[in-house]
């Protein structure tokens, strides 16, 4: 491995504790930024010639920390700076760092960095793009590809963020244990909308978005590290692992979408998905099932099915069942019609999601989902204007080309190449 190469590992692991540490230590997320990013540069001069330190997270906090209080002298104009030296030679002194950073102050640390880009004065986007710059370190470019957006206008919303938590005043202290409960939950539900972001199908660059999804999964395996007895926490990242695992399967070599019955199943990543149903089923044996829990379940289901006939939808269709009463919601209805009908015929999925169309008017999914229960019921006409209105409502090029597909299958129905599809 090129220097380059192990000091860019080393520093992304470590930069979650090393901003955290410089951020209880600054209580200023700009300085905490600047420190980290002066430690970082000297990592990349002092690293290949000396050989990576012992903890890279305690070496870049005390030289981060050291160019912090350099950096806010020479602004107070107290003292002159320090000769480069005194804070390069490091010594022996990196010993007593590591010994000082013990692991109740490690789990707090990471915890206030993540509660404060996650607090509630913050738009969900903001939330997402500054946890992103912060905590996981992607450069805004990165951050802008991935959600379509100029670097402009991204590094307009994390300045904004960070603006906001300044003039909120809000505490760097970690919260008690009640709040703490509650922000853990916002912390979870941001972390899936960096997963979701780069899970959807097609959505700007492809690399860009999966990295989102990648950068997701670290998230969730740091927060894991920090609760690892915490079933919901266990349930994300089970359903995280297990969804992405089908990543290389879900899109042909033109960037069409495959259908989860379509897809080719020894592509799919067999150590997410071990790691996966290790999670869930560790998960379920604390016996406080939650929503993450629960769709973890379904997706364990699916991955456990070598093919598609294989899957137990009987099941799927009460776990469904079960998630409606924890987290009502027409999205998780909808979901379940899917099973409802490999169950019991798209004419009675159809009767569970006619009731959903005023509140999911403007919804894709819907009318893709409808569109295939009447087509399948031989009532092409209906189909075709469900696939009409859900074209007009496709959020990527990939979802639209889908359904387009749908059509084309009508139009060639309609002047009798193929036969109609059998009900039922």
């Amino acid at each position: 491995m090129t220097d380059a190469a192990w000091i860019s590992a080393a520093i992304g692991a470590a930069r979650p504790q090393a901003m955290a540490a410089l951020l209880r230590y600054f209580r200023d997320l700009d300085m905490a930024q600047e420190a980290f990013q002066e430690a970082c540069l000297r990592a990349l001069k002092a690293w290949p010639k000396n050989g990576p330190p012992r903890d890279p997270a305690a070496w870049l906090i005390f030289v981060g920390r050291n160019s912090g209080i350099d950096q806010l002298r020479k602004r107070a104009r107290q003292a002159p700076m320090p000769e480069e030296d005194q804070v390069s030679d490091l010594g022996d002194v990196e010993a007593d760092a590591v010994e000082r950073l013990d692991g109740a102050h490690y789990r707090d640390d990471i915890l206030r960095l993540l509660f404060i880009c996650c607090h509630s004065d913050l738009p969900q986007t903001q939330q997402i793009a500054l946890a992103l710059r912060i905590v996981s370190g992607l450069s805004v470019k990165q951050i802008a590809r991935a959600f379509l957006v100029s670097e402009a206008a991204m590094e307009q919303r994390i300045t904004r963020a960070k603006a906001r938590i300044a003039d909120a005043g809000v505490p760097f202290e970690t919260p008690g244990a009640v709040d703490r409960a509650e922000r853990l939950a916002a912390v979870a539900a941001m972390i899936y909308l960096v997963f979701n972001e780069g899970y959807s199908p097609g959505g700007g660059e492809a690399a860009a978005r999966a990295q989102l999804a990648d950068e997701a999964i670290r998230l969730i395996r740091l927060l894991l590290r920090l609760f690892p007895a915490e079933p919901e926490i266990m349930g994300l990242a089970a359903l995280m692992l297990l969804q992405h695992a089908r990543a290389p399967a879900r899109f042909a070599a033109d960037g069409a979408i495959v259908l989860l019955e379509d897809q080719d199943r020894s592509l799919w990543r067999s150590d997410m998905i071990d790691e996966g149903l290790a999670l869930v089923d560790k998960a379920l044996r604390h016996g406080k099932p939650g929503s993450y829990q629960v769709q973890a379940a379904i997706a364990a289901l699916h991955a456990r099915a070598r093919q598609p006939e294989d899957t137990d939808w009987q099941e799927i269709d009460l776990l469904y069942g079960l998630l409606e009463q924890m987290q009502p919601s027409p999205v998780v209805t909808l979901n379940r019609a899917v099973a409802v009908a490999k169950l019991r015929g798209p004419e009675a999925a159809l009767a569970l999601i006619e009731p959903l169309e005023e509140r999911l008017s403007g919804y894709f999914h819907f009318h893709g989902l409808r569109g295939g229960l009447l087509m399948r019921m031989g009532r092409n006409e209906e189909a075709r204007v469900a696939f009409d209105r859900a074209i007009a409502l496709a959020n990527t090029p990939a979802e639209a080309a889908h359904i387009r597909m749908h059509i084309d299958r009508l139009v060639r129905e309609s002047a009798g190449t193929v036969p109609a599809p059998a009900t039922g």
